[in-house]
């Protein structure tokens, strides 16, 4: 995909606000390097975290279903590169180009099927299943590697995700280290064995 002014990349330095709460919604975002955390901001000044993206990651497509402002906030985690392809182009690659719009409409698939099954796993699962399933999607589980790294990521975050404490989180992070299921010295590994923690009963 060529750029332009309608397509253009941008780099963001970590900690960097990509979108915030509130901004106008007129364009598309795409990850191509680097990672994202989009956050939701009550009226009472609570912070949830949703969504950890990735490389290959597509965000703010509400714009293209009338969402005129942001209802969260992106920040970019580590240095990370963004495609913003603005709403008038995005509506026409989505028409001219059926390659493009099969992926995107995968992709939107993929990631309504995701938002189901973390509405049940929060309705359901216990918070050590709900934080082995939270590392095992953060590591894209499901290629041919047994072992994976997450991109950087606190246990705070980790705790706003699967709706937990932070001690609660540390507690097993402990437990699933000392199992040889996940590792991390400054990057932070998970073994695909961890899945066994998310299937038993």
């Amino acid at each position: 995909m060529s750029t332009g002014p309608a397509r253009r990349i941008v780099k963001y330095r970590d900690g960097e606000v990509i979108f915030a709460q509130g901004d106008a919604g007129d364009d598309v975002r795409y990850v191509q390097k680097g990672a994202v955390k989009l956050s939701v901001l009550s009226h009472l000044g609570k912070e949830a975290v949703v969504a950890m993206l990735a490389p290959g990651d597509f965000f703010g497509e509400g714009a293209l279903a009338g969402q005129s402002v942001r209802i969260g906030t992106a920040v970019s985690v580590g240095a990370s590169s963004v495609l913003i392809i603005e709403k008038a182009a995005m509506i026409r690659l989505l028409h001219e180009e059926s390659t493009f719009a099969d992926r995107f409409l995968a992709y939107m698939l993929g990631r309504n099927m995701r938002i189901e099954a973390d509405l049940v796993d929060q309705l359901f699962n216990s918070s050590e299943k709900r934080l082995a399933r939270t590392l095992l999607l953060l590591a894209r589980y499901g290629g041919a590697d047994s072992q994976r790294t997450v991109p950087r990521i606190s246990q705070e975050t980790l705790a706003e995700m699967i709706g937990a404490t932070r001690t609660r989180v540390n507690f097993f992070m402990n437990k699933f280290r000392k199992l040889g299921l996940i590792e991390y010295n400054g990057n932070l590994k998970v073994n695909s064995a961890l899945l066994n923690v998310v299937l038993h009963d």
